[in-house]
């Protein structure tokens, strides 16, 4: 899928629109800690969320814009010490991710408060060879709220 895409801030995004992809069942099969209903009020809510992750951290979640157009979201969130980078893509640009990815790489290698990047895919996932092709390296199993993840690490400094 060519285009240009853009990182624009989570608020920028209609409460309606990010509550119809995040509805979507190709999108929640592969987020197991994802609230089973969302609505606008839901939507707000989280956009509100991720909104303070900006204001207490300096960085947070975006909106992924190809050529203006919501695709998904995504970003880095503090989880501890360490900055996990997640991406949630509507099912018609799940092609994009490694790009978005990459993109998304090359801010935390610019960013000092970054030195390495985190990555939690639930077992759904069945490809997982992007992470390796990035410079990613497989950590372990983990457990965050109840789910289980396969956790890689990424070198940014």
């Amino acid at each position: 899928m060519k285009g240009d895409i853009t990182f624009a801030r989570l608020s920028e995004v209609a409460p309606a629109e990010i509550a119809a992809h995040m509805s979507d069942p190709r999108v929640a099969e592969h987020m197991p800690l994802l609230p089973m209903t969302w609505d606008t009020e839901v939507a707000r809510k989280f956009i509100a969320g991720k909104e303070q992750c900006w204001e207490r951290d300096g960085l947070g979640h975006w909106a992924f814009l190809l050529d203006g157009r919501y695709i998904g979201w995504g970003g880095f969130q503090k989880e501890g010490d360490e900055w996990d980078l997640g991406l949630v893509l509507k099912p018609d640009a799940f092609g994009l991710g490694l790009r978005i990815a990459r993109d998304a790489i090359e801010f935390a290698i610019a960013d000092d408060r970054i030195p390495y990047v985190t990555f939690l895919l639930p077992p759904s996932r069945k490809n997982l060879r992007a992470l390796p092709r990035l410079g990613a390296r497989y950590v372990g199993e983990v457990t965050y709220d109840g789910a289980r993840f396969f956790k890689y690490r990424l070198e940014t400094s």
